[in-house]
């Protein structure tokens, strides 16, 4: 998992209008009329600055250490009240067709018990967590779960029995979940000058799976580097041997964020004569954008099918509420492109030393905090969203907190021009409901005015039709406030924007400030931006709208 260039005006910060401290999953809060629904509200503070972390390299060899015994691992005994099991019901042989169109159409999720990432999963393994992790994904309505099976933890070349064991019991685990296994083979991996020796641990691992409806697909590679000429020769190889093995079962290579669809395009064209029968796409780049990021994976995959195997934010730097939104986003996006398999990066925080200590990955402070659960397994927003994706409800703007109501550390707004003006979350005045934004003594910096900005859950395309509004009113205000959609094209570069009337000078009530224009050519993203510049008074934001 690898993050993805980040636009240097979002790099500014996460907008954090509260004190952070533990907050549940964001729910809608009712204003009083006239107001739009909206989040629930964190506790006073300034918005600070801080960077959003995204999903950093993971694809670092850690140093061998010495193969676990060959003794079975002691499972430790359930400490939390599991749902009843689901009732699970003999299935037919599956074809690869069968499989292919299940692996396009999965409710994937990414999974390390929170005490046991990576390798730690396979050498602790703890039936009993395990056992309540998938009832908690089962019930955010997953069908389907992706691990990842080590070579060097596993007994390389030829599997440890108690290791290929406990596979064995983690899909019927899963099984009695009712969800399927995604498996991902030959991850933390750099031998490719042994497809001999990887082609028999492969074997040895898949055959016993070669017709099992446990097992849904088969990644050869997490993160394949398709600029690796060792590598490419090392899969051509490798593909042909898993075919023959299971002949059924589709295989797949996935690449990082920092690869992108560009790697997409390099596996296609590097294995046509040994090919796959789908591409997985790591998503961890700006989410304002993904539908175009989406749009460029499917282009570069030709004629393959392709899922988007990782997405997600982690909220080690960013605010829960920028994780949902992010995730909202992405799974919009999609699903204007047509591809119906998006996976979240991870079920869970992970706790200190839940890591192995002798992979970089542990030393990456982002990598601890993508879960859509907290380490004592309470939800963050981000597991909404994901529950009404998977559902297939509409994925609104409530997670957007346009009333200023979302609860500490639950709103996606971030700061912009900070440098000049901060704005902070208020009780002393709001428009309906109990909060507002308000701005006060404020400057300018290069030329440009402070603000408040969000993006919208809608993908944008060009040619559609914007509404922007916001309520304000001033106290001895001075300067400029109004509101301003800021414009992107695909390579993120800024287009224009379009600004609203303005906020009276002096001391004014609640003044209704509105923007309505047509995306222009070339448009791929869009801001909202609340600004207050040159303010030596206070003006207040309540209430905005944005369609």
């Amino acid at each position: 998992m690898n993050s993805a260039a980040r636009r240097a005006a979002i790099v500014a910060s996460s907008l954090l209008l509260s004190v952070l401290g533990p907050a549940g999953l964001a729910s809608a809060v009712t204003k009083g009329t006239p107001a739009p629904t909206r989040s629930t509200a964190p506790a006073r503070t300034a918005l600070p600055k801080t960077t959003p972390a995204t999903k950093t390299p993971a694809k670092s060899i850690p140093a061998r250490t010495a193969p676990a015994k060959a003794t079975p691992t002691r499972t430790a005994t359930p400490t939390r009240t599991a749902t009843p099991a689901k009732t699970v019901r003999k299935a037919t042989v599956p074809t690869r067709a069968s499989r292919l169109t299940a692996v396009r159409a999965a409710k994937t999720i990414n999974y390390y018990p929170s005490d046991a990432g990576w390798s730690a999963m396979w050498t602790r393994f703890d039936a009993g967590r395990i056992e309540a992790d998938l009832a908690r994904a089962a019930a955010l309505g997953a069908d389907n779960v992706r691990v990842i099976v080590f070579p060097t933890t596993f007994g390389y070349p030829t599997p440890k029995a108690d290791y290929s064991a406990k596979l064995n019991r983690f899909l019927s685990i899963a099984q009695g979940r009712g969800l399927t296994v995604k498996l991902t083979l030959f991850d933390w991996w750099n031998a490719y000058y042994d497809p001999a020796g990887s082609a028999v641990w492969a074997k040895a691992i898949l055959a016993p799976y070669a017709n099992d409806p446990r097992v849904l697909s088969v990644e050869l590679q997490n993160e394949f580097d398709p600029t690796n000429a060792k590598a490419v020769t090392w899969v051509k190889k490798i593909i042909p041997a898993v075919r023959a093995a299971v002949p059924t079962m589709p295989l797949t290579l996935s690449v990082s964020g920092t690869t992108g669809f560009t790697g997409l395009a390099k596996i296609r064209t590097a294995l046509t004569a040994t090919p796959l029968d789908f591409l997985d796409f790591h998503f961890y780049g700006d989410s304002e954008r993904a539908l175009t990021e989406i749009r460029r994976a499917q282009a570069a995959a030709g004629s393959y099918p392709i899922v988007i195997g990782e997405t997600g934010l982690s909220t080690a730097a960013s605010s829960e509420g920028e994780q949902a939104a992010y995730l909202a986003r992405v799974f919009a996006a999609a699903r204007v492109a047509g591809v119906a398999s998006v996976a979240p990066w991870t079920l869970s925080d992970f706790s200190p030393g839940a890591i192995p200590s002798n992979s970089a990955v542990s030393r990456i402070p982002a990598q601890y905090r993508f879960g859509l659960y907290r380490t004592d397994g309470s939800a963050k927003a981000a597991a909404g969203v994901v529950k009404a994706w998977w559902a297939g409800q509409p994925i609104t703007d409530s997670v957007l907190d346009l009333g200023f109501e979302a609860t500490s550390g639950n709103s996606p707004w971030r700061p912009f021009l900070a440098e000049a003006g901060t704005a902070t979350r208020v009780r002393d005045v709001a428009r309906t409901g109990t909060w507002s934004a308000k701005f006060s003594n404020t400057g300018r910096a290069g030329g440009g005015l402070p603000s408040i900005r969000i993006a919208p859950i809608t993908p944008v395309q060009p040619g559609q039709r914007w509404h922007a509004e916001a309520w304000a009113r001033g106290q001895n205000a001075t300067g400029a406030s109004e509101i301003a959609l800021s414009w992107f094209d695909a390579n993120d570069r800024w287009l224009g924007q379009t600004t609203s009337n303005r906020v009276a000078i002096g001391t004014s009530g609640w003044t209704r400030l509105t923007v309505d224009v047509t995306a222009p050519a070339g448009a791929a993203g869009v801001q909202l931006h609340l600004k207050s510049g040159d303010n030596r008074g206070s003006v207040w934001f309540d209430d905005v709208t944005f369609s």
